[in-house]
Formats: structure tokens, C-alpha cells, sequence
């Protein structure tokens, strides 16, 4: 029977193996102090250091956005598997949603002709507008601002950390190649160090230049950035004054099923406003007010008494009635 074994080039496979090695070796020796490193230029330190921070506070910026558009972690973490999957999310109802249904179903219960229900009913039909606008906002949201960033992050960051690796990498070649030209004790030996120490130069310098444009590139990225940024701010305007319009509405609609306040009238037999039932006999002569007005050691308890008794009715005072003093 024959046996088709994959054609290994031992001969690549055992200088990888030295190169891995070798680039062990440089790496202890750099953290032990006892060997020199090359380093990166300023300018490139800058870029590094520009790249780590924008990584850095973009994920903070998206894992805070998410946790605003969806408080839930359990549902996050669902949407993110379902979305990891290629999937479509599951509809699942809001806590405004559920609080909606609950007060309709309480109105209904507790009687569509009375006021309380009524009231309620309305109340849950607004809770249900803020639902589909809080659901109309998130899915939104998701497409113009966090969507984006993640994009950012699994795609052009995610080339730059691997082309740095790769630099990094190339790096430690380079530093190993000098160290070996150093400690090289032959004419022969010392050739083929230099030879290998031009090879690694290179190849250094055009991995590094491959990094640098990628960093550089995070600028064009920021200003991208900052145009979706306009947009999720433009959608929260545009959702808090959906929001503002819903309950001003609901609040008019509620004001309207109010009962108006009770009319008394000063000096008058007659009681304005309300049902007759509602309504009981608060009336006072001008004698009385008058006695009041002119008491020369007032009691505050009977002034807020009469406060608060007055503040249910709108007043108005019949003049004609009034003598004069």
C-alpha cells in the first residue's frame, strides 16, 4: 500500500528552526539586559503609542455604547453569538414593551369606562410608541456608529498588530544577526554574518516602512470615525425628541380626561363646576372673611386650614356684595 507523505524541504525547516531559536536566545538576552537592541525611531514610537490608545478607547467606547443600546449582558452576549453565526437576532420584547402590555391589560381589566382605566390604556399605548422607537434607535445606532468601530478593530487593527508582530519579529532577526558578526572569529564566518546582517537590514526596513503606512493611516481612520460619531449623535437627537413627543401627547390626552376644578363664588349661594355630589358645602359670608382679614392675632393653623380649602376651587369675588367699611 502506498503512503503519500507531504514533501517537507528539511533544509527550510531546520534554518527556520535556528531562526527560532536564535530569536529566543536574542529576546532572553534583552530581557536579562545583557545584549543591545535595535531601536525604532521617534517617529514610529509615536505612531505605536497613537495606534495602542486608539485601540485601546475604541473598544471601550463600543463595549460602553452597547451596554447603553442593550443594558442586558445576557442579551449581548446572545446577539453576539447569533451575529458570530450569521444569524438573524431573536425579536425579544423591550421592558417598556412588557410594561406597556401590562398596563393595557390591567386598563382592560379594571374597566375601559372608568378613568383610571382609561388612563392606563392610554398610558400603555404611549409605552408601546417608546418601545418601537427605542427598538428603531438601537438597530440604527448599531449601523451607523458600533458597527463601524468593530469594523475598525477586527479588520485594520487587527492588520496592524499582525504587521507589527512581523516587524517585531524581523527586528529580533536583525539584533541577532549583529550579535553573530560581533562574536564571528573566522574571515569565513565573518562574511557570512555580514551577508546575513544585509539580508535582515533589509528585510527590516521594508517591514517597517509596510507598518508605518499603516499607522499612518489610522488618521484617515479617525476621521471616519468621527463622521459616524455625528451620525449616532444626530439618531439620539433624533430618538429623545420621539421619546419628548410621545408622552406630550400622552400628557394632553390625559389632561383632557380630567374633571375640572369647582367654582365657588365668594358672597354666593351658588356653587360652580362639577357634580353636585362632588361638592360640598364650602361657602363663607363676607363677614366671615372680614372677621378674618381684620383678627389681630391670627392662628396659622386655620390660615393653612383655609389655604388648602380654597386652593380645590377657582374663586371669584362678587364685589357687589361686598360693603364698604
Amino acid at each position: 500500500m502506498n503512503i503519500n507523505l507531504p514533501n517537507f524541504n528539511m533544509k527550510n525547516l531546520v534554518k527556520e528552526a535556528g531562526s527560532t531559536i536564535s530569536r529566543v536566545v536574542q529576546l532572553t538576552e534583552e530581557k536579562l539586559g545583557t545584549t543591545e537592541r535595535t531601536e525604532y525611531d521617534l517617529h514610529f514610537q509615536n505612531l505605536a503609542e497613537r495606534a495602542d490608545v486608539t485601540k485601546t478607547w475604541t473598544e471601550k467606547i463600543v463595549r460602553d455604547t452597547e451596554s447603553v443600546l442593550i443594558p442586558n449582558p445576557q442579551n449581548r452576549v446572545e446577539d453576539f453569538i447569533f451575529e458570530k453565526i450569521e444569524k438573524s437576532k431573536p425579536k425579544r420584547l423591550s421592558n417598556l414593551e412588557h410594561l406597556a402590555l401590562d398596563m393595557i391589560e390591567a386598563g382592560g381589566d379594571f374597566g375601559q369606562d372608568l378613568p383610571y382605566g382609561q388612563a392606563l390604556i392610554k398610558a400603555g399605548q404611549a409605552e408601546q410608541k417608546l418601545g418601537q422607537c427605542e427598538h428603531d434607535f438601537i438597530a440604527t445606532s448599531g449601523i451607523c456608529f458600533t458597527q463601524p468601530l468593530r469594523k475598525f478593530l477586527d479588520g485594520e487593527m487587527k492588520t496592524i498588530g499582525k504587521e507589527r508582530g512581523i516587524l517585531e519579529t524581523k527586528r529580533l532577526d536583525l539584533d541577532a544577526c549583529k550579535n553573530r558578526v560581533k562574536k564571528a572569529r573566522s574571515m569565513l564566518g565573518q562574511q557570512s554574518a555580514e551577508r546575513d546582517l544585509r539580508v535582515a537590514q533589509a528585510e527590516f526596513d521594508r517591514q517597517s516602512e509596510i507598518t508605518k503606512l499603516l499607522l499612518d493611516g489610522i488618521s484617515t481612520s479617525q476621521a471616519s470615525h468621527l463622521r459616524h460619531l455625528h451620525a449616532f449623535i444626530q439618531t439620539q437627537v433624533r430618538y429623545y425628541k420621539q421619546c419628548g413627543d410621545v408622552m406630550e401627547q400622552l400628557q394632553r390626552e390625559l389632561a383632557k380626561m380630567q374633571h375640572p376644578k369647582p367654582r365657588l363664588r365668594i358672597n354666593s349661594e351658588d356653587v360652580d363646576g362639577g357634580p353636585p355630589s362632588s361638592v360640598s358645602m364650602h361657602s363663607c359670608d363676607s363677614d366671615s372673611l372680614v372677621g378674618l382679614a381684620l383678627d389681630s392675632d391670627p392662628d396659622p393653623d386655620l390660615d393653612k386650614s383655609l389655604t388648602n380649602l380654597l386652593g380645590d376651587f377657582h374663586i371669584e369675588f362678587d364685589t357687589t356684595a361686598v360693603s364698604t367699611v
